[in-house]
């Protein structure tokens, strides 16, 4: 095993391999809980003012909470791949006092890069602490699943992780219950559809990018991969070691190749989920009569545009102003004016679909609309801070000078 890195020694760029100090933590948290260590060395030495962390009521139910308490934070150690909340929808200029840590998936990330943009956030003052995410899933189609496939019930249930390309609930006899994610979805089951077609997996737009991918041999299920993405990030990370919360190392170049290797496989699984979604509809009247058919059982109760965490809008917004129940229109047109109003950052979240109850794929159709209008402008929204195309003032500040792009092309 390598030598122990000092905290002096972290830098922007390092990619390393950590743990939480205390053995309590490691046992607690996901792949020897650093994430949990991080930020609860944050909020003790004063780093950060509050942490926005999911409390935990269950493995299939928790609540976002900001918190200025460690033990609150360290008792949210742990996999939650079945709560699939955005966090960054809760950032707002009245929660948003202080500086703040949070932990976050690529698409919470993304949301905060986003929102920061819209002046909803203070980016200097928001740390990120980015998790790679191979997908989440909705918690009633988990019990489901725990009952019809893995034949155990909810309450057996001690934590579950997603391992190699299968997911393994642990029970609280100590077993461990794995099936291949592949096997799960071919019958409907396992994640989000948003997440199986995703296009970011590795969080590099955070501050610290987080995961179990590359971390392999004696450390496996013990550590984590991290690497340094900000300044910040150096700031979070050589602060937890300097409090004696965290430990980390010199990754290898195999965890390296192998942390690469993985996101690749998940990648392309995500280009040919969404080439199987996203099948090209060319006749103009067809592609009316998918959309007026999808929208039709709308209740317009306005749910998913308050779910939604890159509309910064509030009540006072296009889509409610210039839309009414008395309307007679073929198509609903609420979200006429979101399709337009979110087709330069729509980032795929899946957040609206999750709560409409009227059970519209409505992430499906704001990508039909959005996977476009950012390829044209290559523009993948929350990834950097570039203003978002349809702010630009002149048609060449939407020129990408540096060539980069979006990866959705």
């Amino acid at each position: 095993m390598s030598e122990l890195k000092a905290a002096a020694d972290i830098k922007v760029g390092d990619r390393l391999l950590g743990w939480a100090a205390s053995e309590e933590v490691r046992v607690r948290g996901a792949s020897g809980g650093l994430v949990t260590a991080v930020l609860a060395s944050a909020l003790e030495t004063g780093l950060v003012d509050r942490v926005l962390i999911l409390k935990k009521v269950s493995e299939f139910e928790a609540y976002p909470v900001f918190t200025s308490d460690v033990k609150e934070v360290l008792e949210s150690a742990g996999s939650m791949h079945s709560v699939p909340v955005n966090l960054a929808r809760y950032l707002k200029p009245e929660t948003c006092s202080g500086k703040i840590a949070l932990p976050a998936k690529p698409c919470d990330a993304r949301a905060v890069v986003e929102r920061a943009k819209r002046n909803a956030l203070s980016p200097e003052d928001t740390y990120v602490i980015g998790l790679n995410c191979g997908g989440t899933m909705h918690p009633e189609k988990v019990r489901r699943m725990l009952e019809t496939v893995y034949r155990l019930g909810p309450e057996e249930i001690a934590g579950e992780e997603i391992v190699k390309g299968k997911l393994v609930f642990f029970t609280k006899d100590g077993k461990e219950h794995a099936i291949p994610i592949d096997d799960l979805e071919a019958d409907g089951l396992g994640r989000r559809d948003s997440c199986r077609y995703c296009q970011v997996k590795i969080p590099t737009n955070a501050d610290l990018a987080c995961g179990n991918w590359g971390v392999s041999g004696d450390l496996a299920g013990r550590g984590t991969f991290v690497e340094v993405m900000t300044e910040k990030g150096v700031e979070l990370l050589r602060n937890a070691v300097s409090a004696g919360f965290a430990e980390v190392m010199q990754a290898d170049e195999k965890s390296i190749s192998v942390r690469e290797k993985v996101n690749k496989v998940m990648l392309r699984m995500s280009e040919k989920r969404k080439a199987e979604v996203f099948s090209p509809i060319e006749n103009g009247e067809e592609r009316f009569e998918y959309f007026r058919k999808e929208l039709e059982n709308c209740i317009h109760c306005v749910a998913c545009k308050a779910v939604c965490p890159v509309c910064t809008c509030g009540e006072d917004s296009k889509c409610t102003a210039y839309s009414s129940l008395a309307d007679s229109y073929k198509m609903s047109l609420f979200h006429m004016v979101r399709f337009l109003h979110l087709s330069d950052s729509c980032i795929g979240c899946g957040q609206c679909e999750d709560v409409c109850p009227a059970e519209i794929p409505l992430t499906r159709l704001y990508q039909r609309f959005a996977v476009p209008v950012q390829k044209e402008y290559r523009y993948l929204p929350g990834m950097s801070d570039r203003t978002p195309p349809f702010f630009a003032l002149k048609p060449e500040d939407n020129e990408d000078n540096e060539g980069g792009g979006c990866s959705c092309r």
